[in-house]
């Protein structure tokens, strides 16, 4: 499930990336959809045959080595050196590093890195994560000053709340509409899968690398609104919603028979 939401929020920030440049060069001819879809592919395609190389090349050097000091650099060095070569190579640098990261997690523990070597690695890189994580919610929080709330951009910022749900609702019920689900992979669990859609720091980083133009406060505004309802609201009532939406599949599912 973290691959999973690292893999959203890589192919979000490609998604982002690429939509900015063709808005900003609307009138280019290398703006055309042909052009959107070739750099898309590039970035994202890209990035993921680069991360999946460079993270083979550091699992072997792990293999190899019996040093835990060694093998956290190993890491350390993994993730700036693809993300460097993804910025020469014009591709995504978030996706090189997340299949890097996903091909390391997964290959590395069971026969390349030593169980202390594990613990090492771990607490590294989730005293990383915690770091960062402040950091960008304290320019998050230090951006709100200046932040501009009038009007239109109040109105605005009010209706970007439904239209993300709207958004969410569609992308998750989709599948159920062009494929055949069963169990819990459900119509029954659309409410709750729309309501888990929890948006965070990612979104205003991004909305916060917009250039500076009369749209950047009303894009600002409309993101802090969707951060802010779905981390509070959301997040807060998300037992609230399983409960009601989930628990009442737990007695037909248990009472089916299992096939052996």
């Amino acid at each position: 499930m973290q691959g999973e939401a690292l893999f959203n929020d890589g192919v979000g920030i490609v998604l982002f990336t690429v939509l900015l440049g063709f808005a900003a060069g609307m009138h280019s001819e290398t703006s055309s959809a042909t052009s959107v879809a070739h750099l898309l592919l590039q970035e994202a395609c890209g990035g993921l045959l680069l991360g999946v190389v460079t993270g083979y090349v550091a699992y072997r050097a792990m293999r190899t080595i019996d040093d835990f000091p060694v093998e956290v650099l190993i890491t350390l060095a993994l993730v700036a050196g693809t993300y460097a070569l993804a910025q020469k190579l014009h591709t995504s640098g978030p996706l090189a590093v997340v299949a890097a990261g996903l091909l390391v997690g997964d290959r590395a523990p069971r026969d390349a890195m030593s169980e202390r070597t594990q613990g090492y690695v771990s607490a590294l890189w989730t005293l990383i994560d915690e770091v960062l994580n402040s950091v960008l919610f304290l320019l998050i929080g230090l951006e709100v000053l200046v932040l501009r709330f009038e009007t239109n951009s109040l109105i605005l910022a009010l209706a970007a709340v439904p239209i993300v749900l709207l958004a969410r609702l569609i992308a998750v019920s989709a599948p159920l509409l062009g494929f055949r689900w069963s169990g819990n992979l459900s119509a029954r669990n659309v409410p709750f899968l729309t309501w888990a859609g929890v948006r965070g720091g990612i979104s205003v980083a991004l909305a916060l690398s917009v250039p500076e133009s009369e749209a950047k406060p009303v894009i600002l505004a409309a993101t802090y609104a969707v951060v802010l309802f779905t981390i509070i609201v959301q997040g807060s009532t998300l037992g609230v919603v399983a409960r009601r939406t989930l628990h009442d599949q737990d007695q037909p599912i248990a009472a089916r028979k299992v096939p052996t």
